[in-house]
């Protein structure tokens, strides 16, 4: 399985065949740190987060390393598994519609899968045999070779997303469809130290009314929900995946008042953060949240 690995000059990436024999490992601690792709045939049952999503064709999904990524059912088919260092391929160096951070990893609407309709999987199945052949050849010219087919992996895949996702925005020409990428890009990174729409329209340097009237044009989710859900699905990852107190990941994620803050887990939730805590982990892991769905 650890063949198909490159690894050089602190750039690795690496293929691993999702089945029955790796589903372990997939499902640990091991990949955490990376950028991962996969690749599944129908018939599989995914948890992201707390979302589980079921395969109904072929697809795609794009896991940044802040996500937790369960296999709940494997196929009946093996499929492909893709993990990746920010040094092998990311920002900066590329178009930030497909780097680490682009659509695909990072959208308003939380959607880590991308379907594959049949008259795409032809070309998708294409070049996920060049990667897998690519490291059995060991070329002088491997890596750039791999990094290649994963650009062409990733425009390729933010097409489908876009067009599934983004349809009605793209064919309006009075909307903007990289500004919401841009603000949730900065909600990603400020989440923990700005809580507001101004904070964010000041970073954009356009008036808060100009933002909230924006994404209700495109008939997004408003800019202060969409700040409110990354700060709560934040602390649903600390409460279920660290021992940290409601107390601790308040001031974690930037309240000085935690009563303040369990109120607001309370209002997006339904629950109180002992309350949600005691109750996801007692329960068992085959049972699913609501299928795509953003997180409440």
């Amino acid at each position: 399985m650890m063949n198909n690995i490159f690894d050089a000059s602190l750039k690795t990436i690496g293929l691993v065949h999702v089945n029955g024999d790796s589903l372990n490992v997939i499902n640990s601690d091991a990949y955490k740190s990376y950028i991962k792709i996969m690749y599944l045939p129908k018939g599989c049952k995914i948890k992201v987060d707390f979302t589980v999503y079921h395969t109904d064709g072929a697809a795609l999904f794009f896991i940044s390393p802040n996500q937790v990524l369960s296999i709940e059912d494997v196929c009946t088919e093996a499929g492909y598994f893709i993990f990746y260092n920010r040094d092998f391929y990311c920002i900066q160096i590329h178009d930030d519609e497909v780097a680490c951070d682009g659509l695909l990893f990072n959208n308003i609407n939380n959607m880590p899968m991308t379907a594959v309709p049949e008259p795409d999987a032809a070309f998708i199945n294409h070049l996920f045999m060049h990667i897998e052949s690519e490291f059995r050849l060991k070329d002088s010219s491997q890596e750039e070779m791999l990094r290649t087919y994963l650009k062409q992996l990733l425009i390729k895949s933010t097409q489908l997303w876009k067009q599934q996702h983004l349809d009605g925005v793209l064919t309006d020409q009075n909307n903007d469809p990289d500004s919401f990428r841009r603000f949730t890009q900065l909600v990603d990174a400020h989440y923990k130290k700005k809580h507001t729409v101004a904070d964010y329209a000041d970073l954009l340097l356009i008036a808060p009314k100009t933002l909230t009237h924006r994404f209700k044009r495109m008939n997004l989710p408003q800019p202060n929900e969409v700040i409110k859900n990354r700060i709560i699905l934040e602390a649903k990852r600390l409460l279920v995946h660290t021992a940290m107190s409601a107390k601790e990941i308040a001031y974690e994620l930037g309240y000085d008042d935690p009563a303040y803050f369990s109120r607001l887990f309370f209002i997006k939730t339904g629950d109180s953060p002992s309350g949600f805590r005691s109750k996801y982990l007692g329960q068992s892991t085959a049972v699913a949240a609501p299928q795509i769905m953003m997180e409440a």
